[in-house]
């Protein structure tokens, strides 16, 4: 950076005769003098801002937003973009390239998904939006009541007790019949190629790979029942007890013949067939509680988005057992203010008010809408936001008692050239998941039922047959009825916090894709405790510090969310997308 700097100043030099000595002032400057050029395009208004071609980033990591005409796929793996872009160009359209890219993502970045994961989708499909739940309830069998007699006073986090219904290859052959142009099994064959032949690991993938298994190792030696279940997941995922480091080519021979049965039975194979008595047979065998009516009566759910006003444009996200709510109360809550600068003590602290304020709605009222006692619509009424807005003041104020949990999750976007888009998220919940893997299918099924509680007065208490509290959520964005384009920020519960944080770097502060996604982030953790990243300023971290927040600085990038972003130009019918900077991945367009 400093090369390029100076090769900078060397073509102004003529025009300031004057230059200060230190080139990290010099930077600084010239930094600040791009990001005010950035507020000034916030003028402009409209669709027009989120698009800007301005190549000036004022958070410079290493990436710039991609452009294109036909098509795009943004994901957190390479491999995975290449594979939903290769759809795209084979006749499959925005959707197709969603279910190829979301399998291929179960192979090349097992560390976060799998087969047996949990997904959601927001659809825009010839004008129209649609939303699909597709979240698994927990087994009939799994109560509280069943887990007190087995000794336990909370969910455990691994084993075959936390897995719930695994939901995903049901969302795909949702997604494909009611909108592919292509076959399920046409979809998946990128991913049986990449399961079949292998892939190259990259270094993200590898250091959670490693890490996972550590923690794996720790929890097998303090559990005899966990260690005779996690031997599958040795064998697929760890090469003579190792797992790969980057650069290694990795295969999945069993998650290939998987994918063909899900593909060619249209998933049908792994609720009422083959896959289904071998996913029943190793539950029973571990003393599991996953059982065949569990999985044969289970089907993905096509649900209405629910949407809030932000400063002109409309934000959508699906209704609970989702936390996407959590985005739309804090948007909706901050729609009643206006925001003149992003790095400063009034933009920040108000948006962590807000945030605290909607997910204390969000574990008081939030669970399997069969039984929650609110309507979901209440929390997004006008009134209601303007009452929440008047709750905060230049104080730090304490929400309901919440920890927050960590969790792995995979984040795509498609785009085709018919303006059709995808905003698509699947997960196995923390990680890996459970850590069990079904033999001989590399199935690894997810731990997402660990988020019930065991509070009966709770709308997520457990509950057989209930769908928990889910954390991922996919989002997408309108302006005046017009689709502007898919969002969203991976990670647990950072994830409505991510969704907040990179609208707002858009809408209000004129940032494109890229620049969105890679200014520096805060994470809200529980009582009046944030986590900042590195970048942050450290005289507005004493401005929040002094109002009563708990500040952390923490140097970890990846605990701060990993996000993509595809708008599209309404005048052109062109795209441009950003893809996280803090991880592996990347966008492929064509």
């Amino acid at each position: 950076m400093k090369i390029r700097l100076e090769l900078y100043l060397k073509t102004v030099k003529k025009k300031y005769c004057c230059l200060p000595k230190d080139i990290g002032v010099v930077y600084s400057l010239i930094k600040k003098c791009f990001f005010n050029r950035f507020l000034i395009l916030t003028n402009l208004g409209g669709i027009c801002v989120l698009i800007s071609n301005n190549v000036f980033n004022p958070y410079p990591r290493s990436r710039k937003s991609v452009y294109a005409k036909n098509g795009m796929v943004a994901t957190s793996q390479v491999a995975a973009s290449q594979a939903g872009l290769d759809i795209l160009k084979k006749g499959g359209n925005a959707i197709d390239a969603a279910v190829a890219t979301a399998a291929c993502l179960t192979v090349v970045e097992p560390t976060s998904n799998g087969i047996g994961s949990d997904a959601f989708a927001i659809v825009h499909f010839h004008g129209k939006t649609y939303g699909l739940n597709s979240s698994g309830p927990s087994p009939k069998k799994l109560t509280k009541k069943a887990l007190e007699k087995l000794g336990y006073q909370r969910m455990p986090i691994h084993g075959w007790l936390p897995i719930d219904v695994p939901g995903t290859p049901s969302g795909w052959a949702a997604l494909v019949t009611k909108f592919g142009k292509l076959t399920l099994l046409e979809d998946l064959q990128p991913a049986i190629d990449y399961a079949r032949n292998g892939y190259v690991v990259s270094q993200i993938l590898a250091r959670f790979w490693r890490k996972a298994y550590a923690a794996y190792l720790k929890e097998a030696r303090l559990s005899p029942s966990f260690q005779r279940s996690f031997k599958e997941w040795q064998r697929i995922f760890t090469n003579h007890g190792k797992t790969p480091i980057p650069g290694e080519i990795w295969k999945s021979p069993d998650h290939a013949k998987t994918l063909e049965e899900i593909g060619s039975t249209n998933a049908e194979s792994f609720y009422r067939g083959k896959l289904a008595q071998k996913i029943v047979a190793a539950s029973i065998s571990n003393g599991g509680l996953l059982r065949s009516d569990d999985l044969s009566n289970y089907h993905s759910e096509w649900v209405t988005p629910l949407s809030v006003q932000y400063h002109g444009y409309d934000v959508l996200e699906l209704p609970p057992n989702g936390q996407g709510i959590v985005t739309l109360e804090a948007l909706g809550i901050l729609d009643n203010f206006n925001f003149s600068s992003r790095d400063n003590f009034d933009t920040t602290h108000k948006q962590i008010e807000a945030i605290k304020l909607a997910f204390s709605d969000l574990f008081d009222y939030v669970g399997d809408p069969t039984t929650m006692k609110i309507d979901p619509h209440d929390l997004l009424a006008k009134s209601y936001l303007k009452n929440q807005s008047e709750k905060i003041s230049d104080i730090a104020q304490s929400p309901n008692p919440s920890e927050v949990n960590k969790s792995g999750t995979v984040y795509l976007c498609t785009a085709d050239s018919e303006g059709n888009m995808v905003s698509y998220i699947q997960s196995n919940y923390m990680g890996f998941g459970s850590g069990v893997v079904v033999p001989n299918t590399g199935i690894a099924l997810n731990n997402r039922a660990n988020n019930f509680t065991f509070d009966r007065t709770s709308a997520n208490c457990l509950e057989g047959g209930k769908r928990p509290l889910n954390t991922i959520i996919p989002g997408f964005l309108k302006k005046d009825g017009e689709a502007v384009g898919p969002f969203g920020v991976m990670g647990g519960f950072m994830q409505p916090q991510g969704h907040l944080q990179v609208l707002m770097n858009a809408i209000d502060f004129g940032l494109d894709p890229q620049g969105s996604l890679d200014a520096p982030r805060w994470q809200w953790m529980s009582g009046n405790h944030i986590d900042f990243e590195q970048e942050w300023s450290s005289s507005l971290l004493a401005q929040l510090q002094k109002a009563g927040h708990i500040i952390t600085v923490n140097p970890e990038p990846n605990t701060f969310g990993r996000g993509q972003i595809i708008w599209r130009n309404p005048e052109t019918g062109t795209y441009v997308g950003g893809s996280e900077s803090r991880t592996d991945g990347a966008i492929a367009a064509w």
